[in-house]
């Protein structure tokens, strides 16, 4: 049980600490401010920088496409179109339980807006219980509830791919996610894990290309600053951008660092008005690589509530018309939703398994195993003395 009386204690210094922080987030903002205006006056000699030697720079990063004042106001969507999302939930396999399985539910929404159709809200529950299922990843090193998070990407890709190209109309169309494209985590998998989720959730994208359906990663409240951490190249003081080099341990000081911790979102709050999005830029994570010709391309929108992160594959970004079209519908998601799309918004309130939801699947999992002829069904002395706790 909480004990509020002593954490009120502790509210003090954690306050103080706070307001330190935002005066120090401001300075940060006003430093990036003045070398945001000279990186405009000098932003291609800075992109040869950062090609030329890419392969010496350890700190993440990306490449503008466009030139870094861009404020572009984003167009009015058609009012007949479609909008879909999956979102994914699951529940975590746990040894006090009457048996050992995880479950992945998958949520599903077509909203149909102008066309007199109605909507799709619903979603796919998977249960994995077989050793295959539960115990493969061990042979890497990765938790079986890591290895259930990598597995609910890629199924909420799949999903998507499928449900779009199964509702798709003559109306324009756009295939939303919540978060981000990148999946920075397959960096650190061994090549035969990350064999078992990247090529599943890159075939989906790419039935959705063929489908011409534009997929889209929102992400609210992003703590990105691989853009702002192109000015690091601005405030180098060395000949050259060579980290190995120059600065080999970037957890200590290095003197490029001068607006550290600084997201993107702060500099481009200053930058846009409500409706317009900053310059694309390219991604230069390393696990893109791996993406053949799906490389993320990112920009910054100001949506009217907060600055979101947009991200979307190359392919959607060659296409500059379905790319604005795209912009539009989700916009109009945003104003829909009152400030967060509402299509993920529903995606994830039809994914989400809920305590009452816990115990029903379990209650069905034990009628199953009795009806088998299985004895002795029950949860662990441990999980039974907790939640019976007298206290």
């Amino acid at each position: 049980m909480l004990n509020l009386t002593k954490i009120s204690k502790q509210m003090q210094g954690f306050s103080q600490h706070l307001t330190s922080e935002v005066a120090a987030s401001h300075q940060r903002l006003e430093l990036a401010q003045q070398f945001f205006k000279k990186a405009i006056e000098c932003q291609e000699e800075l992109v040869k920088r950062q090609e030329e030697w890419r392969n010496r720079i350890i700190f993440a990063n990306a490449t503008p496409i466009e030139p870094l004042d861009t404020c572009i106001t984003i167009p009015v969507p058609p009012k007949v179109h479609t909008v879909i999302s999956t979102d994914g939930s699951q529940i975590s396999p746990s040894h006090h339980e009457i048996a050992y399985c995880y479950l992945l539910n998958i949520g599903r929404v077509v909203l149909h807006y102008g066309q007199n159709l109605h909507p799709v809200l619903d979603s796919i529950p998977e249960v994995f219980y077989r050793p295959e299922d539960l115990y493969i990843s061990r042979q890497w090193g990765i938790r079986t509830d890591e290895w259930m998070g990598f597995r609910r990407t890629a199924s909420e890709a799949t999903v998507l791919a499928e449900l779009a190209c199964s509702t798709k109309t003559e109306a324009p169309t756009l295939a939303m996610i919540d978060g981000s494209l990148i999946y920075w985590f397959l960096d650190q998998l061994p090549m035969d894990a990350r064999d078992l989720i990247l090529p599943p959730v890159l075939a989906a994208w790419q039935q959705l290309r063929q489908a011409q359906i534009p997929i889209m990663g929102y992400l609210s409240a992003s703590r990105s600053i691989d853009a702002t951490n192109f000015l690091r190249f601005l405030a180098c003081p060395h000949p050259v951008p060579d980290c190995i080099t120059y600065c080999p341990n970037q957890l200590e000081y290095v003197p490029c660092k001068k607006f550290d911790t600084l997201r993107d979102t702060a500099l481009w709050t200053t930058q846009l008005q409500p409706g317009q999005r900053g310059p694309l830029w390219r991604s230069n994570a390393r696990i893109l690589e791996l993406y053949d010709d799906q490389i993320i391309y990112f920009c910054y929108v100001h949506v009217g509530t907060e600055i979101a992160r947009i991200e979307v594959p190359a392919w959607v970004v060659e296409n500059l018309a379905m790319f604005d079209q795209a912009l539009g519908l989700m916009l109009a998601q945003v104003h829909k939703g009152y400030g967060y799309p509402v299509a993920i918004a529903e995606a994830h309130n039809q994914a989400v398994v809920r305590g009452a939801d816990r115990t029903r699947f379990f209650a069905l999992l034990e009628r199953q195993m009795i009806k088998a002829g299985i004895k002795n069904v029950g949860i662990s002395n441990k999980e039974a003395r907790k939640r019976g706790s007298i206290a």
